[in-house]
């Protein structure tokens, strides 16, 4: 099944997201056939990084995340980079667009550092999810259970939480959202 006809909602800031946890699951999202939209805090290019530390490939946001609604898309993807994931937890407006699809029912994932924004809306609450390593006692101290897996998918309290722990895990973590979006991983 390919997954024509959804839409998917990529978030990111304009600094600090990891270039390859922003690419490939965009780009795997629309060789499935899905519809993804990258938005930023600023309709500005994204100036991802390599390792939170060299300078990545500048990427033009569709739109900016103050201008959607989780009404309009079919699951939500948060990219990591400990800048960009440090910054979009301070977002109040990112914090209520995700809290928003989680509230819907729809697919949230999260990868690498990307699991801050949960903490900070309290998705992870009772819920089994991964991450970088180091975010493992901002997981626990939020109440959720944090394993060291390549990809967790939590279907408990209404939603699809997906979650992976680095660039090492992206096609699981790809192959996961395809899944929850009901098409079929390649």
């Amino acid at each position: 099944m390919t997954l024509d006809g959804k839409h998917v909602l990529v978030m990111t800031t304009n600094y600090g997201t990891e270039q390859d946890e922003l690419k490939k699951p965009v780009e795997a999202l629309r060789e499935a056939g899905a519809q993804v939209t990258v938005a930023a805090q600023q309709a500005e290019p994204v100036e991802t990084l390599v390792s939170d530390r060299k300078p990545g490939e500048k990427i033009l946001p569709d739109t900016t995340y103050g201008e959607v609604t989780a009404e309009r898309f079919d699951a939500v993807v948060i990219p990591g980079g400990t800048v960009n994931a440090d910054n979009l937890r301070l977002d109040e407006t990112a914090c209520r667009l995700v809290e928003s699809f989680a509230g819907a029912g729809k697919p949230v994932a999260a990868i690498c550092h990307g699991p801050w924004l949960l903490v900070e809306t309290g998705l992870v609450k009772d819920r089994e999810l991964t991450s970088y390593a180091s975010l493992r006692t901002d997981v626990t101290n939020g109440g959720g259970k944090w394993v060291d897996r390549e990809v967790v998918v939590d279907s408990s309290n209404g939603f699809h939480l997906i979650t992976s722990r680095n660039p090492g895990d992206l096609e699981a973590f790809s192959g996961a959202i395809i899944k929850a979006l009901g098409g079929t991983p390649s």
